[in-house]
Protein backbone atom coordinates (compact mmCIF):
# COMPACT_ATOMS: atom_id res chain seq x y z
CA UNK A 1 0.00 0.00 0.00
CA UNK A 2 1.00 3.18 -0.95
CA UNK A 3 1.78 6.11 1.69
CA UNK A 4 -0.59 8.39 -0.08
CA UNK A 5 -3.25 5.39 0.70
CA UNK A 6 -2.32 5.01 3.84
CA UNK A 7 -2.59 8.53 4.62
CA UNK A 8 -5.96 8.68 3.07
CA UNK A 9 -7.36 5.70 5.07
CA UNK A 10 -6.45 7.31 8.57
CA UNK A 11 -7.92 10.31 7.40
CA UNK A 12 -11.25 8.64 6.01
CA UNK A 13 -11.26 6.82 9.56
CA UNK A 14 -10.82 9.83 11.87
CA UNK A 15 -13.61 11.02 9.63
CA UNK A 16 -15.95 8.51 10.09
CA UNK A 17 -15.35 8.44 14.01
CA UNK A 18 -16.01 12.16 14.24
CA UNK A 19 -19.12 11.77 12.47
CA UNK A 20 -20.43 9.01 14.46
CA UNK A 21 -19.15 10.83 17.98
CA UNK A 22 -21.16 14.16 16.95
CA UNK A 23 -24.45 11.66 16.08
CA UNK A 24 -24.18 10.02 19.62
CA UNK A 25 -24.09 13.24 20.78
CA UNK A 26 -26.76 14.69 19.26
CA UNK A 27 -28.41 11.51 20.63
CA UNK A 28 -28.20 11.62 24.04
CA UNK A 29 -28.51 15.76 23.63
CA UNK A 30 -32.44 14.43 22.30
CA UNK A 31 -32.57 11.87 25.02
CA UNK A 32 -32.02 14.33 27.66
CA UNK A 33 -34.49 16.87 26.54
CA UNK A 34 -37.50 14.02 25.88
CA UNK A 35 -37.08 13.51 29.16
CA UNK A 36 -36.61 16.72 30.88
CA UNK A 37 -39.91 17.62 28.94
CA UNK A 38 -41.69 14.77 30.09
CA UNK A 39 -40.23 15.75 33.79
CA UNK A 40 -42.05 19.23 33.22
CA UNK A 41 -45.15 17.24 31.47
CA UNK A 42 -45.43 15.41 34.72
CA UNK A 43 -45.25 17.94 37.22
CA UNK A 44 -47.54 20.48 35.04
CA UNK A 45 -50.52 17.17 34.97
CA UNK A 46 -49.41 16.53 38.29
CA UNK A 47 -49.78 20.04 39.62
CA UNK A 48 -53.27 19.86 37.51
CA UNK A 49 -54.38 17.07 38.99
CA UNK A 50 -53.79 18.03 42.45
CA UNK A 51 -55.85 21.67 41.43
CA UNK A 52 -58.53 19.64 39.73
CA UNK A 53 -58.62 17.71 42.80
CA UNK A 54 -59.11 20.79 44.99
CA UNK A 55 -61.90 22.77 42.47
CA UNK A 56 -63.91 19.08 42.88
CA UNK A 57 -63.44 18.86 46.38
CA UNK A 58 -64.74 22.63 46.93
CA UNK A 59 -67.10 22.38 44.35
CA UNK A 60 -70.63 22.24 45.84
CA UNK A 61 -72.57 19.00 45.40
CA UNK A 62 -75.04 19.10 43.03
CA UNK A 63 -78.13 18.96 45.53
CA UNK A 64 -76.10 21.31 47.49
CA UNK A 65 -76.16 24.18 44.23
CA UNK A 66 -80.52 23.22 44.23
CA UNK A 67 -80.27 24.84 47.55
CA UNK A 68 -80.47 28.59 46.08
CA UNK A 69 -81.44 27.23 42.88
CA UNK A 70 -84.98 28.98 41.51
CA UNK A 71 -88.24 26.57 42.66
CA UNK A 72 -90.75 25.04 40.36
CA UNK A 73 -93.66 24.64 42.38
CA UNK A 74 -96.08 21.78 41.88
CA UNK A 75 -99.48 22.04 40.62
CA UNK A 76 -102.43 21.62 43.76
CA UNK A 77 -99.98 23.42 45.96
CA UNK A 78 -99.77 26.33 47.48
CA UNK A 79 -98.22 28.87 50.17
CA UNK A 80 -94.11 29.97 49.66
CA UNK A 81 -92.44 27.41 46.79
CA UNK A 82 -95.42 25.14 46.80
CA UNK A 83 -94.78 23.99 49.84
CA UNK A 84 -98.15 23.96 51.59
CA UNK A 85 -99.89 20.38 50.09
CA UNK A 86 -103.77 20.53 51.72
CA UNK A 87 -105.51 17.11 50.07
CA UNK A 88 -109.25 16.38 51.12
CA UNK A 89 -112.71 17.56 50.35
CA UNK A 90 -113.37 21.53 51.23
CA UNK A 91 -115.95 20.83 53.44
CA UNK A 92 -113.75 18.95 55.94
CA UNK A 93 -113.39 21.53 58.93
CA UNK A 94 -109.92 19.99 60.49
CA UNK A 95 -107.11 19.24 58.79
CA UNK A 96 -104.30 16.78 59.74
CA UNK A 97 -100.90 16.76 59.38
CA UNK A 98 -98.82 14.52 57.98
CA UNK A 99 -94.83 14.56 58.74
CA UNK A 100 -93.07 11.86 56.70
CA UNK A 101 -89.78 10.90 54.98
CA UNK A 102 -90.04 8.97 51.67
CA UNK A 103 -86.75 6.57 53.47
CA UNK A 104 -88.34 6.15 56.57
CA UNK A 105 -89.22 2.60 57.14
CA UNK A 106 -91.53 3.33 59.97
CA UNK A 107 -93.68 5.49 57.54
CA UNK A 108 -93.94 2.39 55.16
CA UNK A 109 -95.34 0.51 58.24
CA UNK A 110 -97.61 2.86 58.74
CA UNK A 111 -98.39 3.00 55.15
CA UNK A 112 -99.06 -0.66 54.90
CA UNK A 113 -101.08 -0.70 58.46
CA UNK A 114 -103.25 2.78 58.19
CA UNK A 115 -102.73 4.04 54.80
CA UNK A 116 -105.81 2.61 53.54
CA UNK A 117 -108.07 4.37 56.44
CA UNK A 118 -106.59 7.15 55.85
CA UNK A 119 -107.44 6.93 52.20
CA UNK A 120 -111.03 6.39 53.40
CA UNK A 121 -111.28 9.40 55.98
CA UNK A 122 -110.46 11.93 53.62
CA UNK A 123 -112.82 10.15 50.93
CA UNK A 124 -115.49 10.55 53.52
CA UNK A 125 -114.14 14.20 54.53
CA UNK A 126 -113.53 13.23 57.88
CA UNK A 127 -110.46 15.56 57.55
CA UNK A 128 -107.80 16.71 54.96
CA UNK A 129 -104.56 15.95 55.02
CA UNK A 130 -101.53 18.67 55.03
CA UNK A 131 -98.16 16.39 53.98
CA UNK A 132 -95.08 17.96 55.07
CA UNK A 133 -91.86 16.14 53.95
CA UNK A 134 -88.77 15.72 55.33
CA UNK A 135 -84.85 14.36 54.02
CA UNK A 136 -83.60 14.22 57.07
CA UNK A 137 -82.63 10.01 56.01
CA UNK A 138 -80.29 11.75 53.40
CA UNK A 139 -78.27 13.33 56.77
CA UNK A 140 -79.64 16.94 55.65
CA UNK A 141 -80.43 19.50 58.31
CA UNK A 142 -82.15 22.43 56.04
CA UNK A 143 -83.07 24.40 58.56
CA UNK A 144 -79.59 24.87 58.79
CA UNK A 145 -79.06 25.04 55.33
CA UNK A 146 -76.88 22.07 55.09
CA UNK A 147 -76.97 18.41 53.03
CA UNK A 148 -76.08 15.41 54.66
CA UNK A 149 -73.89 12.80 53.73
CA UNK A 150 -76.39 9.70 54.04
CA UNK A 151 -77.87 9.62 50.48
CA UNK A 152 -79.97 10.90 48.18
CA UNK A 153 -83.19 8.85 47.98
CA UNK A 154 -85.34 11.00 50.49
CA UNK A 155 -84.72 14.13 48.42
CA UNK A 156 -85.38 12.58 45.08
CA UNK A 157 -88.22 10.71 45.79
CA UNK A 158 -89.64 13.84 47.07
CA UNK A 159 -89.05 15.17 44.13
CA UNK A 160 -90.47 12.76 42.10
CA UNK A 161 -93.48 13.14 44.20
CA UNK A 162 -93.81 16.37 43.46
CA UNK A 163 -94.29 15.67 39.77
CA UNK A 164 -96.75 13.24 40.90
CA UNK A 165 -98.93 15.96 42.80
CA UNK A 166 -98.53 18.21 39.20
CA UNK A 167 -100.20 15.75 37.82
CA UNK A 168 -102.76 15.49 40.47
CA UNK A 169 -104.18 14.99 44.03
CA UNK A 170 -104.83 11.39 43.66
CA UNK A 171 -101.90 10.43 42.10
CA UNK A 172 -99.19 12.18 44.28
CA UNK A 173 -101.59 10.10 46.95
CA UNK A 174 -101.63 6.31 45.31
CA UNK A 175 -97.48 7.03 43.98
CA UNK A 176 -96.86 7.56 47.86
CA UNK A 177 -98.35 4.84 48.99
CA UNK A 178 -96.57 2.81 46.18
CA UNK A 179 -93.42 4.02 47.52
CA UNK A 180 -94.12 2.86 50.51
CA UNK A 181 -95.45 -1.00 49.84
CA UNK A 182 -93.45 -4.12 51.07
CA UNK A 183 -92.66 -4.46 47.18
CA UNK A 184 -91.12 -1.24 46.55
CA UNK A 185 -89.82 0.36 50.14
CA UNK A 186 -86.23 -0.58 50.44
CA UNK A 187 -84.16 -1.10 53.92
CA UNK A 188 -83.02 2.55 55.22
CA UNK A 189 -79.75 1.54 54.59
CA UNK A 190 -80.67 1.01 50.45
CA UNK A 191 -80.95 4.28 48.98
CA UNK A 192 -82.55 2.88 46.24
CA UNK A 193 -84.67 5.90 45.50
CA UNK A 194 -81.80 7.76 44.90
CA UNK A 195 -82.44 5.64 41.14
CA UNK A 196 -84.42 7.81 38.46
CA UNK A 197 -85.48 4.34 36.70
CA UNK A 198 -86.58 3.07 40.45
CA UNK A 199 -89.12 5.77 40.79
CA UNK A 200 -90.63 5.75 37.11
CA UNK A 201 -90.92 2.29 37.64
CA UNK A 202 -93.02 2.41 40.72
CA UNK A 203 -94.66 5.08 39.04
CA UNK A 204 -95.79 2.68 36.15
CA UNK A 205 -97.78 1.06 38.77
CA UNK A 206 -99.72 4.02 39.63
CA UNK A 207 -102.53 4.43 36.65
CA UNK A 208 -102.01 8.15 35.95
CA UNK A 209 -98.30 7.69 36.04
CA UNK A 210 -97.72 5.11 33.67
CA UNK A 211 -96.03 5.56 30.70
CA UNK A 212 -96.93 9.06 31.64
CA UNK A 213 -93.76 11.95 29.61
CA UNK A 214 -94.36 14.64 31.30
CA UNK A 215 -93.87 12.76 34.86
CA UNK A 216 -90.86 10.80 33.61
CA UNK A 217 -89.57 14.04 32.21
CA UNK A 218 -89.69 16.06 35.27
CA UNK A 219 -88.06 13.24 37.48
CA UNK A 220 -84.74 12.44 35.10
CA UNK A 221 -84.17 16.46 34.55
CA UNK A 222 -85.09 17.24 38.02
CA UNK A 223 -87.64 19.72 37.63
CA UNK A 224 -89.02 19.42 40.83
CA UNK A 225 -85.91 19.13 42.67
CA UNK A 226 -85.23 22.40 44.22
CA UNK A 227 -89.09 22.12 45.42
CA UNK A 228 -88.13 18.75 47.29
CA UNK A 229 -85.53 20.83 49.30
CA UNK A 230 -87.69 23.90 49.86
CA UNK A 231 -90.22 21.00 51.17
CA UNK A 232 -87.33 19.58 53.38
CA UNK A 233 -86.81 22.93 54.87
CA UNK A 234 -90.54 23.16 56.00
CA UNK A 235 -90.19 20.02 57.93
CA UNK A 236 -87.18 21.32 59.26
CA UNK A 237 -88.57 24.69 60.41
CA UNK A 238 -91.87 23.49 61.79
CA UNK A 239 -93.55 24.90 65.01
CA UNK A 240 -95.10 21.78 65.58
CA UNK A 241 -92.33 20.21 67.27
CA UNK A 242 -92.45 17.37 65.09
CA UNK A 243 -88.68 15.37 65.27
CA UNK A 244 -89.36 12.44 63.58
CA UNK A 245 -91.18 10.64 61.18
CA UNK A 246 -94.07 9.68 60.76
CA UNK A 247 -95.53 12.70 62.83
CA UNK A 248 -99.51 13.61 62.92
CA UNK A 249 -100.65 16.79 64.00
CA UNK A 250 -104.02 18.06 64.71
CA UNK A 251 -105.33 21.51 66.42
CA UNK A 252 -101.51 22.11 67.10
CA UNK A 253 -101.06 18.73 68.75
CA UNK A 254 -98.64 16.23 68.16
CA UNK A 255 -100.86 12.45 68.22
CA UNK A 256 -99.17 10.16 70.08
CA UNK A 257 -99.98 6.90 71.85
CA UNK A 258 -99.89 6.68 75.66
CA UNK A 259 -96.62 5.27 75.25
CA UNK A 260 -95.37 8.71 73.01
CA UNK A 261 -95.49 6.62 70.10
CA UNK A 262 -97.55 7.92 66.90
CA UNK A 263 -100.32 5.69 66.40
CA UNK A 264 -99.27 2.58 64.14
CA UNK A 265 -102.82 0.27 64.09
CA UNK A 266 -106.02 0.89 63.04
CA UNK A 267 -107.61 1.20 66.08
CA UNK A 268 -105.27 3.86 67.77
CA UNK A 269 -105.43 6.34 64.55
CA UNK A 270 -109.10 5.98 64.57
CA UNK A 271 -109.24 6.60 68.37
CA UNK A 272 -106.65 9.50 68.16
CA UNK A 273 -108.10 11.12 65.55
CA UNK A 274 -111.47 11.26 66.18
CA UNK A 275 -110.71 12.67 69.52
CA UNK A 276 -108.95 15.22 68.08
CA UNK A 277 -112.05 15.57 65.55
CA UNK A 278 -114.32 16.43 68.56
CA UNK A 279 -111.96 18.32 70.45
Amino acid sequence: MSKRNSQASKSAARERLRVERERQAKRAKAKRQVLVAGAVVGVLALAGGIGYAVVQANKPSYWESQKDDKVVAPANTTGTDGTTVVIGKSSAKKTLKVYEDPRCPVCAQFEQTVGSTVQKDIDDGKFKIQYIGGTFLDGDSLGKGQIGSRGEGSKNAMSAMGAALNVSDEAFLEYKTALYSTKYHPEETDDKFKSDDYLIKVANTVSALKDNKTFQNAVTSGTYDAWALAMSKTFDTNKDGVTGTPSFVMNGKILSTSDGNPPMTVADFTSLVGAALKA
